[in-house]
């Protein structure tokens, strides 16, 4: 997909993505501790059950199972030397979603934070090596064939600045960028909403907002703020409200589809126009945001 593609394709309305995965698979049996990768790779067809669920229930884009599929990342979570598997396994996570929508849908190659902290930021990671993780992740997935790039869930600006130089560096794909912000627009790691849309734009990225963290029902003035701020179209990918942790440590997420969809039209007209959900939404909430947002939600 070109740049002009992707601003086509947002200036022809709103832009639907679609849900959680991570929160999913934990539903459907995945045990937490695991190589989520390889768990997805021996269980294939719960993710693309999953990912056909979003298509039906209208997202435009998926996100491919790449999320922690990084270098720094695998060796992070002890992933049995799938670090040195890199290409290989992105490769065939794209696949899985490829074969799961069959066209239907965008397919973006997901990035997520690596889990190292920049030496800037008091950690000992360098810019170059953190350029150096996010080139070889990213080449892959655009050797996959991914549609566009989408950096998710990221804790600070400068990360996400590191990311978007090295998509930048290998293709000419859009790329979509979302950062974890508070209620207060301020990230974890350093930097703010305004901020996180004055840079990322100015670098090309070709739409900026936030995922994760909090429920919509508390974006309503970052999104507005990012808006004001915004030559490109806002993202909006919260989760399904702030989430209680039961007895078995499960995170349980108490706002249901038609409250979510019913807060997201509030965030539109706030001036989000790229719209989906994140931790504990499931189609279900795709397909009644949808329907919220085309006036068909009774």
């Amino acid at each position: 997909m070109t740049k002009k593609e992707f601003e086509k394709l947002t200036e022809s309305g709103i832009v639907y993505l679609d849900g959680a995965t991570g929160s999913n698979l934990y539903r459907a049996g995945m045990p937490r501790g695991v190589c989520t990768e390889t768990w997805i790779l021996e269980n294939e067809e719960i993710l693309i059950k999953l990912q056909q669920q979003y298509a039906q229930a209208g997202s435009q884009v998926v996100f491919a199972p790449t999320f922690g599929a990084n270098r720094f990342s695998l060796i992070g979570r002890g992933c049995a030397n799938l670090e040195n598997q890199v290409a290989e396994l992105n490769k065939r996570l794209v696949e899985l979603s490829q074969r799961a929508v069959k066209g239907k849908c965008l397919i973006a190659g997901d990035l997520s934070p690596t889990g190292r902290v920049l030496v800037s930021q008091g950690g000992d990671t360098s810019v170059d090596e953190l350029f150096e993780v996010y080139r070889e992740q990213i080449a892959s997935m655009v050797e996959a064939g991914v549609d566009l790039i989408g950096a998710e869930t990221m804790m600070s600006v400068e990360e996400t600045m590191v990311a978007l130089d090295a998509a930048s560096f290998v293709c000419d794909l859009p790329v979509m960028c979302t950062l974890s912000l508070e209620a207060d627009g301020n990230a974890l790691y350093g930097g703010n909403a305004v901020e996180a849309v004055e840079t990322l734009q100015a670098m090309g990225a070709a739409a900026v907002g936030v995922n994760c963290s909090v429920g919509p029902d508390q974006l309503e003035s970052v999104i507005r703020n990012m808006k004001e701020a915004a030559a490109v179209p806002i993202i909006a990918k919260p989760n399904a409200g702030l989430p209680f942790i039961d007895g078995q440590g499960n995170a349980i997420y108490g706002m249901g589809p038609e409250e979510f969809a019913k807060n997201m039209k509030l965030l539109v007209r706030s001036g989000a126009s790229i719209v989906g959900g994140c931790c504990g939404t499931t189609p279900e909430y795709i397909r009644k945001l949808r329907l919220g947002l085309e006036g068909k939600l009774i």
